[in-house]
């Protein structure tokens, strides 16, 4: 089987296998119908698998809790890893676009959509994160990463508000392009802003909250940072803060957002005199929010308190009295004169909201364009790109007013753009390549598109001429003429067109569009204000003069002394969608459709009607069937050929005729099956995305082996080239070499014939006097013996043998050095004799002069050590140390006492003091012997323990002598020797040993040797001691 062929079956059987929770490619699924579909959905999703693919397009259903997806190890499981390798996952789309990106070295984007409260925003956020972590990095690239993922928090604060649906929805469309060197370096970046909702600045609708940045100033700000901009601690201060009645909401903490939004600022290189006027702008919107205004009897509007007023001119750097004057009168100008109309009150209000909504929508704007400035990219070699978009989903509210209407628009415009990318244009492909087809049907939304903005007839074009018209426009004369040029339009129905039941459902200041993903019904007050968006010029010309200069820079870019009327907001924002529509087709397209899982943002909740709903609008079941029945990769045969003819030995290193007959030759190579591809007019189209990654994997391992060979073709040349060098050198230096060695080899031979003659005459003359013939040999001797001496020298002082003979002319030397060694040696061994080793040897010296040579069991006893003592004070019974507590003990042991009579054997104590020994028996002291009284003691020459203590009886009652047996007699005598100073009393016996039994009775111990030790009473009376027979060394 190819190669090919059998990676394909690998992937498949690895792609089964991990199918294990549903399926993770809809394109794998048996059926494709709706409902297999959602159920596919559903499974995975109670399974916290949140990812599933529709070929390379990624479905996302927003699970609202936190999964633990997004760590370091998944980042690291995902980099460099082919698309279908792992299960679905937003970093394996984000990591085949970059590597996409790098490989053909051309710009893509990635297009986020979805309803708001989808995750779109989060979506972005983790693509961004993972580029950041998974791209290359250097300390300059870290700098640029770091202001990259920082512009997030601070968009977000200044651009993100709760909304009904979501508690961090974004109120303005951001497009970011994320640049990269020919590395894959992260180098720069560029926003694209549209469209923020400036309306929320001023109102908000019950249960929705304003711009973040707004309560994390209140609520987190520095109390010093307060008092300064003239503010209280709390939401509730606030007339802009408060209209939505939910200032505090349990997932938004805004006093630790407040200290990211911060750090961020600094990070994204905004100084602090800048930061400081931007939150003085913040707090000038709060301050304008709480300016009222009161009726005079005339209606003209009234100041109701200055305070706050004051406030705004003294952080905007403004007059205060020609602020007031600008809310409270209007500025008009006929020929060369000016004249002031009073306001009403809700002129007032309406110039008070202007201002403010043209403060912060200009300071957004600039607070873009400084991050931009930041995060620009100073190479100006080219790059490319992958761009994030990230803009507001489609909304439908309870009250859907003018802000919503441009954001559905933008979502047509964006699905517009993905039928063209993904199914009108992939169909189109086929036909014009003559690629046998089955078209699939879908919804195509151009209607939809047209009846917003076709020129002269579509609804911004009448809203727009209704703005610029002469007279009294108004938003109902505004609807009527929609009424009059949409009247038939099967998308678009308002109050007096719709049957009696629809009618139940309009008021009828409402028209109701057939969107793409349903219907949305508009109420059209205020359309014409906000999409005018006017700025009284006498406000714009003070702001101009601010001493703030964020708002100074701003307000001085809008050409206040231009007459010439700008831009409708609606017309720009179609503008820019059609720039931004530009852009993203000169790239190649990557999409993310993210789902809402629950209208109530509850965890684990699968709302099926509602995940049906957006199924269908998003036309993610006519792409499944295109990518069913479709090719994912198609190319000119002319790239393709270039890119993989090393794969096939037919068409490398070139291939001579058409491209489209070396792609036939090299796709057969490979082993591809028919079902597998076709082939067009112009192009080859392949089926299957792991047909193609396979592909990929085998040119990824051709390159290495190409790389290889070429390498060792290379190698090989210069190789040879080196190797006919270092021939011709090692040919000339070997010659000059052998005659330096010749050279050398004849002066060595004359040396060693000299040195041998006089080695010879030494040799014969060595006997005699020292002279010239001689000296040089007899140096050598002695140098030679000396050295041989050195390394066989003995080790112990006991070594009497190995010193080695010396030559005639070194023997006095020799014993000299002899001497010396010994007494080295002796020296050595004497210092290294502690206190306690030397009262031993002293002992030993004693016991070696009593028995060496004349007692059997004495070379056993030499290496065993003598202790102080063998009974402890404690064994001894307490009456008996009280009664020889004034002599002071020297010595205990065990014994076994023999009686005089019978020879009985009994175990007793033999304790040893400064005067007398002590014959115990437990608490008793059978006997006392002086030692003055000790006239000897007697012990046989064989391997036994016996002695006799022979006392001098003066008295007839006095008991006899004393017979013992000691396990440690050596040591016993020994101690008893030094201490009673009696060496000379000691006698070793040969055959019996007489004792007295009591004066003038006398009785013996006889002593043999046999197999075992034995005492017993002979027949003829003595005290019989048989001792084992002495082992020879």
């Amino acid at each position: 089987m190819p190669l090919v062929a059998q990676v394909q079956l690998d992937m498949e059987g690895a792609l089964t296998a991990r199918d294990r929770v549903g399926i993770q490619d809809f394109v794998l699924l048996d059926e494709t119908t709706e409902a297999a579909f959602l159920s596919n959905l559903r499974k995975r999703f109670c399974n916290d698998l949140i990812y599933t693919y529709v070929g390379t397009l990624l479905v996302s259903v927003n699970p609202y809790k936190a999964l633990d997806i997004y760590n370091q190890k998944q980042m690291d499981l995902y980099m460099g890893v082919n698309f279908f390798e792992l299960p679905p996952h937003i970093y394996a789309l984000a990591d085949n676009a970059y590597h996409t990106m790098l490989t053909e070295f051309n710009n893509h984007f990635i297009l986020i959509s979805g309803e708001s409260g989808a995750g779109k925003t989060e979506a972005s956020k983790k693509i961004l994160q993972y580029y950041a972590v998974s791209c290359p990095s250097t300390t300059l690239l870290n700098t640029v990463r770091d202001k990259m993922l920082m512009s997030n928090p601070v968009l977000e604060a200044f651009g993100n508000a709760k909304t009904l649906k979501n508690d961090n929805s974004s109120r303005f469309g951001k497009y970011m392009d994320i640049q990269f060197d020919s590395q894959g370096d992260t180098v720069g970046g560029h926003i694209l802003n549209y469209l923020l909702e400036k309306s929320r600045v001023v109102h908000q609708n019950h249960g929705e909250r304003n711009f973040h940045i707004f309560y994390q100033l209140v609520e987190g700000g520095e109390e010093s940072l307060l008092q300064q901009l003239g503010l209280d601690r709390g939401s509730q201060h606030y007339y802009y803060l408060t209209q939505g009645r939910c200032a505090i909401v349990s997932s938004i903490n805004d006093t630790h957002d407040w200290k990211t939004v911060r750090n961020a600022l600094q990070i994204i290189n905004i100084d602090e005199v800048n930061i400081n006027h931007l939150f003085g702008i913040i707090a000038s919107v709060l301050h304008l929010g709480n300016v009222h205004f009161d009726s005079d009897a005339k209606g003209h509007a009234l100041l109701n308190n200055k305070a706050p007023l004051h406030w705004v001119s003294n952080l905007l750097g403004v007059d205060g009295s020609i602020l007031q004057e600008g809310l409270t009168y209007r500025k008009i100008e006929a020929s060369k004169d000016e004249v002031l109309s009073p306001f009403t009150v809700d002129h007032a209000i309406y110039a008070r909201d202007a201002l403010a909504k043209a403060m912060y929508g200009q300071t957004f704007t600039w607070l873009v364009n400084r991050i931009n400035e930041s995060i620009e990219n100073q190479d100006p070699s080219k790059k490319t790109v992958i761009g994030l978009l990230d803009i507001y989903g489609f909304e439908v509210f309870y009250v859907n007013s003018f802000e919503q209407f441009c954001i559905n628009y933008c979502n047509e415009k964006l699905q517009q753009l993905f039928i063209q990318l993904t199914l009108k244009a992939e169909q189109d492909e086929y036909e014009a390549e003559d690629i046998e087809w089955e078209p699939v049907q879908f919804f195509n939304n151009k209607i939809i598109c047209d009846l917003i903005e076709e020129k002269h007839r579509g609804i911004i074009s009448i809203l727009d001429e209704e703005c610029l018209r002469p007279g009294e426009a108004t938003d109902l004369t505004f609807l009527e003429r929609l009424e009059d040029k949409m009247g038939t339009h099967p998308h678009f129905v308002t109050h007096k067109l719709a049957d009696k039941m629809t009618r139940r459902t309009l008021e009828r200041g409402d028209f109701r569009l057939l969107h793409y993903a349903g219907e949305v019904t508009y109420c059209v007050v205020g359309f014409l204000d906000k999409n005018n968006d006017l700025l009284y010029r006498n406000i714009k010309d003070l702001m101009c003069k601010s001493k703030n200069a964020i708002v100074r820079e701003c307000f001085s870019k809008m050409e206040p002394d231009s007459r010439r009327r700008p831009e409708t907001v609606v017309t720009q924002f179609k503008s820019s969608l059609l720039k931004l529509t530009e852009i993203l087709m000169a790239k190649e397209a990557w999409y993310i459709r993210c789902l809402k899982s629950n209208e109530s943002k509850q965890p684990g909740h699968f709302d099926e009607a509602l995940i049906r709903h957006q199924v269908k609008y998003l036309g993610l079941m006519e792409h499944l069937r295109v990518r069913r029945a479709g090719f994912a990769y198609r190319r000119k045969y002319e790239i393709f050929l270039k890119r993989y003819k090393p794969l096939c030995p037919a068409t490398w290193p070139h291939w001579r005729g058409a491209p489209a007959e070396g792609v036939e030759v090299l796709v057969q190579h490979l082993g591809y099956l028919p079902n597998e591809y076709k082939m067009g007019r112009t192009k080859i189209f392949i089926r299957h995305p792991r047909t193609l990654y396979a592909t990929e994997d085998a040119y990824e391992r051709c390159k290495h082996e190409l790389a290889t060979r070429l390498q060792a073709k290379y190698k090989g040349y210069r190789a040879k080239g080196e190797f006919r060098k270092q021939k011709e050198a090692a040919t000339k230096i070997e010659t000059c070499w052998r005659g330096v060695q010749a050279r050398k080899e004849r002066e060595r031979r004359a040396w060693a014939v000299k040195v041998i003659k006089k080695f010879i005459k030494g040799y014969m003359t060595r006997g005699q006097a020292k002279s010239t013939d001689n000296s040089e040999y007899l140096a050598f001797v002695r140098q030679s013996y000396l050295n041989r001496l050195k390394n066989n020298l003995p080790k112990t002082v006991l070594d009497k043998s190995t010193w080695l003979a010396p030559p005639a002319v070194l023997t006095e030397t020799s014993e000299m050095l002899r001497k010396l060694h010994y007494r080295l040696m002796v020296r050595k061994y004497v210092r290294g004799v502690t206190a306690q080793r030397k009262a031993q040897i002293q002992l030993k010296v004693v016991t070696s002069s009593l028995f060496k040579g004349k007692k059997d069991s004495y070379p056993q006893s030499v290496s065993q050590p003598f202790v102080d003592t063998r009974i402890s004070e404690q064994e001894i019974n307490i009456r008996v140390i009280q009664s020889i507590r004034n002599e002071h003990i020297k010595y205990s042991v065990p014994v076994i006492k023999y009686d005089r009579n019978g020879f009985k054997p009994r175990p007793r104590q033999l304790v040893l003091t400064q005067t007398a020994a002590y014959v115990i028996e437990e608490a008793k002291i059978k006997q006392r012997v002086l030692y003055t009284s000790l006239k000897g003691i007697s012990v046989s020459n064989l391997n036994d323990g016996m002695m006799v203590f022979h006392i001098t009886c003066e008295d007839p009652k006095q008991k006899g002598d004393l017979v013992l047996q000691c396990d440690h007699l050596f040591e016993l005598l020994t101690k008893l020797s030094v201490i009673a100073k009696k060496q000379s009393a000691i006698n070793v016996v040969q055959g019996s040993i007489k004792f007295e039994i009591q004066p003038g009775k006398e009785n013996a111990v006889d002593f043999s040797t046999g197999q075992e030790p034995l005492v017993y009473k002979a027949k003829n009376g003595h005290l019989m001691v048989v001792a084992t027979r002495a082992r020879t060394r």
